[in-house]
């Protein structure tokens, strides 16, 4: 036996069924006032710009374009700064974006310059160059862990340890003067007898206590209070702008140098001194 044919409706009719339960779906739901843009949306594009470029520098690492993967990089630090700078800005901080912040980090200034300084040289060393070139991603994670767990408001002129911001720019600098500067030709791929111990530095740095400068903030406040360091950061700018991979080479350097000794210096008189307590706040 045959069955019946089923009705079939007019598309007009089916959607005009379609918005009246749309319409009762909405009245059901009571009315709702005009959402507003959250304060935190405006530091966090920055921050997934920031994620966005440590992708893109994975994507050129891949494909073997080792300058435009470094530049990538750099450019994420640019968006780092800027997110930063905008949450002052918009009194948009918030534990999201802190949280947000160092899983674009992580991507960014660990994932990335660990792949990029794997493809560049150290692959060749099987299983002993995976584990080399992951320390930085692995060493970078622990660190921003420990950041976020004692996160405060509370803004300091140091940080304790290596930010993983700064251990990045140090690989990339490395990667970028490998051709051109005659002391880092053991660095370029197939020579690596000073990578290895460099990117081993670099990662435990991270875990240290050593006090590291903070990045200033550009306002006059600053300046007055700390004029020295407000001319040597400008310098590093006008270096870095200037001689580009070199200046970025030679800054960081500095920074490095700085940082270090100053953790020898006072490991040093603290040894040395009379009274040991006498430093113990410093």
């Amino acid at each position: 036996m045959l069955k019946p044919a089923k009705r079939r409706l007019h598309p007009g009719l089916k959607q005009r069924r379609f918005r009246q339960r749309l319409v009762a779906y909405r009245e059901a739901k009571g009315p709702r006032g005009r959402r507003q843009i959250p304060r935190a949306a405006v530091p966090s594009f920055f921050t997934l710009m920031n994620l966005f470029c440590g992708f893109l520098s994975l994507t050129q690492a891949m494909e073997g374009r080792f300058e435009y993967a470094a530049w990538l990089i750099i450019l994420a630090g640019f968006f780092d700064i800027l997110d930063g700078m905008m949450a002052r800005i918009t009194d948009g901080s918030s534990l999201f974006g802190v949280e947000l912040d160092s899983l674009a980090d992580i991507v960014s200034f660990g994932v990335a310059p660990a792949f990029l300084i794997y493809v560049f040289g150290l692959s060749s060393y099987g299983i002993f160059g995976v584990i080399v070139a992951s320390l930085p991603a692995v060493c970078g994670a622990v660190r921003l862990a420990k950041y976020n767990v004692a996160y405060t408001d509370v803004k300091f002129e140091h940080f304790e340890g290596l930010p993983i911001p700064g251990m990045a720019a140090a690989i990339i600098a490395i990667i970028l003067n490998a051709e051109n500067v005659g002391f880092l030709a053991p660095v370029e791929p197939g020579r690596l007898p000073l990578l290895i111990p460099v990117v081993v530095i670099l990662s435990v740095l991270m875990l240290t206590n050593f006090a590291f400068d903070t990045v200033p903030k550009p306002s006059a406040r600053y300046m007055r209070a700390h004029p020295l360091k407000a001319i040597l950061y400008g310098l590093a700018v006008v270096l870095m702008v200037v001689f580009r991979e070199l200046g970025l080479l030679a800054v960081l350097f500095s920074y490095l140098v700085i940082g270090i000794g100053r953790a020898i210096y006072r490991f040093v008189r603290a040894v040395l001194a009379s009274d040991p307590d006498l430093y113990a706040d410093r």
